[in-house]
């Protein structure tokens, strides 16, 4: 039975749980090879990121330090919680998130920095059934919404509701992972849902699900982070890994329709849908900057806001700790 999590302790609670002490995992890639660079390479894929899905169908990171005797491994982040929680446990070296679920991370005592965008997604929107009531973000005064902690969803949807005026005391926020956010609302189990493509995409498509709030500025940025040991121990394996990220960026741009077709194999959704989450992914900024630091700030103070990061802390230092462009700066001015 999935739990209801209401007011502010509850929410605060559940996400101080989301943390992770570093050093749990007995998968430490931290040993390095006798030429001083790591014996593995571990990176994430993720449905909501196209760039990592291209890279792994290509094995162009395989190819990249295969001369080096680097193994590159991959796992799944369902969510930018789980991606956040991999990169605390050590169990991923790069782990792709939203850029205010990694400010949040952060605050919390995670070791990491962002230094790539790998796109700045419409991503997340709330969503209604197709024979609901609900009209707009006020009439969620009262109601249960589906939401994943920790995540750009539940960061937007605290958003929409601090612009509309409403507190988390004013609905029942239920914390299911995406896919089960999508099911939930479908099956009538909530009013709403902070949903998160492809499932929100998927719904749109199957059930006639309506997107009836949506604001592109509340969707931060598409992260990929790294951990700070592995980037002082391994900072030109940093800017290689980029390199990568780069090429499967670039393809994408050159080849969307090849794209769609590569995200809808890897998710198991329909062409249309795999399009339409596409539609809503800018690639064209991969270098941190101060876009990015802006909407990651602003997020930030609304989570401070709201206790999910704690009043003593600086949200804009902590904005610049998060974010370090040089390793993109360097890699893309070299490349170009």
């Amino acid at each position: 039975m999935k739990k209801i999590f209401s007011g502010k302790l509850g929410i605060f609670t559940a996400l101080a749980s989301l943390v992770v002490l570093a050093g749990c995992s007995s998968n430490n890639a931290e040993s390095s090879d006798a030429s001083g660079g790591p014996e593995e390479i571990r990176l994430d894929y993720a449905y909501y990121s196209p760039t990592s899905l291209v890279l792994k169908e290509f094995g162009w990171a395989e190819e990249e330090f295969e001369e080096d005797g680097i193994d590159v491994s991959w796992t799944l982040s369902h969510g930018s919680n789980k991606a956040l929680e991999f990169l605390n446990s050590n169990s991923v070296d790069f782990g792709s998130s939203a850029g205010a679920a990694a400010l949040m991370s952060k605050a919390n005592g995670a070791p990491i920095k962002n230094v790539y965008i790998y796109s700045q997604p419409e991503w997340t929107a709330l969503v209604k059934s197709a024979d609901s009531d609900v009209e707009s973000v006020g009439d969620l005064k009262g109601k249960k919404v589906a939401a994943t902690l920790g995540t750009d969803p539940y960061i937007f949807l605290l958003r929409a509701m601090e612009e509309e005026g409403l507190s988390q005391e004013d609905v029942e926020i239920v914390n299911v992972q995406h896919s089960d956010g999508a099911t939930t609302l479908n099956n009538g189990g909530v009013d709403a849902w902070a949903g998160l493509d492809p499932h929100m995409a998927r719904l749109e498509v199957d059930s006639g699900a309506e997107l009836f709030y949506r604001n592109p500025d509340f969707n931060t940025y598409g992260f990929l982070n790294v951990r700070e040991e592995f980037a002082e121990e391994h900072p030109e394996y940093v800017s290689r890994v980029i390199e990568v990220y780069e090429k499967a960026r670039e393809w994408i741009q050159e080849n969307p329709e090849e794209a769609a077709e590569i995200l809808m194999e890897e998710a198991q959704i329909d062409q249309a849908v795999a399009e339409k989450q596409l539609e809503r992914n800018d690639f064209s900024n991969p270098v941190p900057g101060a876009a990015h630091h802006e909407a990651v700030y602003e997020a930030g103070k609304i989570l401070q806001d709201s206790d999910a990061i704690g009043a003593d802390i600086d949200v804009e230092q902590l904005t610049d700790d998060l974010i370090d462009s040089s390793y993109a700066e360097e890699t893309i001015e070299a490349s170009n």
